[in-house]
């Protein structure tokens, strides 16, 4: 409970810049135990995970291309079951990254995604993550999942939860083939993975 409202402390303000508050969440957060206890939906690790779905935005450089407008929203997708509730949609209310509002948008099924930059694939679509993957290839989609071999079968982010402990696996090669650019800061709070290609 304390570590919640710490990070919700810290996200408070809205309009401070980022950078402090990702510096803040991310230690916290990596460095913290998250409690199993949950009684309610979302647990709390989906409320912990929302938030760094949140602070990705922040440091992740799209294309231009990738954007329809210079006022278009960042859009931040869940594919699949949805594990956060309505805690994601509060998470990312009134805020803006680079002048940008963010939007949340829940898909079903891959085909249904047209404007997306940050996707949370929910393990119930893991069966089917090679095809989802093929399906979004050559689009710039931050793509992030938590299952357990999540950037080894192509993901970019796994939100890995060992000892209840939130840690980052990043497959920058993914990233890199997808155009887009991840900032030190965030690579420097996690373990980085290179997945060989068959």
């Amino acid at each position: 409970m304390a570590l919640l409202r710490i990070v919700a402390r810290v996200r408070a303000p809205r309009g401070v810049r980022a950078s402090g508050t990702w510096c803040v969440v991310c230690g916290l957060l990596l460095l913290g135990r998250l409690d199993g206890s949950a009684q309610t939906e979302p647990s709390r690790e989906y409320q912990v995970k929302a938030v760094f779905l949140f602070n990705f935005a922040q440091f992740v450089e799209w294309p231009p291309a990738a954007f329809a407008g210079a006022s278009s929203p960042i859009v931040i997708g869940v594919l699949g079951e949805n594990p956060f509730g309505a805690y994601l949609d509060e998470t990312v209310r009134e805020e803006k990254v680079d002048n940008r509002p963010l939007e949340v948008q829940r898909y079903r099924r891959v085909d249904e995604i047209k404007t997306c930059h940050v996707l949370f694939i929910s393990r119930s679509e893991a069966s089917r993550l090679e095809q989802i993957l093929a399906s979004l290839k050559d689009r710039s989609i931050l793509i992030v999942g938590d299952g357990d071999d999540f950037v080894q079968r192509g993901g970019m982010i796994r939100l890995a939860t060992p000892q209840n402990t939130i840690r980052l696996i990043i497959n920058v090669e993914a990233a890199r083939a997808a155009n887009l650019t991840i900032s030190s800061k965030l690579l420097r709070s996690a373990e980085v993975v290179t997945v060989l290609k068959k």
